[in-house]
């Protein structure tokens, strides 16, 4: 069986694979190593990077709806449609999200000037600068998380997962 190379010791997802082999040795488990490991990774990023949105008192969903409104560009200002396109939700949780966001007055919605039935989701201000100050410290934070990889890690692994992500959301 593998050990980890940055240890003396199997971590986690080996031991599994080590105990399925002994009980299951017709089945190849090397997939578990990859999926494994990759899941675990995960759920340590994701508390990594909660645990910043939390410390400014968004979650994931806000900081989300926050962010797709800043990388609109000035005026920073997005229809639910188009948030839940680049948030990757649905419209209905763009309306709860924004909702939060709006009673926080970190945006505010207005009536479209090209169909007065519909409703534009705009920064305010304070929003604005908020998400400016979540962002840089995110992109702190992630740069820490990659800390323990070389540059040339990095971009196999990006190259990697591009690779694989598209064959999910082609």
């Amino acid at each position: 069986m593998r050990e980890d190379p940055s240890s003396s010791e199997f971590d986690r997802v080996a031991r599994i694979q080590q105990e399925w082999e002994r009980e299951r040795p017709d089945v190849d488990v090397r997939p578990q190593g990859v999926i494994g490991r990759l899941h675990r990774v995960g759920m340590h990023l994701t508390d990594s990077i909660v645990e910043v949105y939390a410390r400014h008192g968004l979650g994931e969903g806000e900081f989300d709806v926050l962010a797709a409104l800043r990388r609109a560009g000035c005026p920073f200002e997005r229809v639910p449609g188009e948030l839940a396109a680049h948030t990757m939700v649905t419209t209905g949780a763009i309306t709860k999200r924004v909702d939060r966001l709006e009673r926080a007055g970190l945006v505010a919605r207005r009536v479209s000037e090209r169909d007065g039935r519909s409703r534009v989701v705009g920064l305010t201000e304070t929003g604005r600068r908020l998400i400016d100050e979540v962002f840089t410290e995110h992109m702190n934070n992630e740069r820490e998380l990659l800390d323990g990889l070389t540059r040339d890690q990095v971009d196999q692994l990006e190259s990697l997962l591009t690779t694989w992500l598209a064959r999910f959301e082609a």
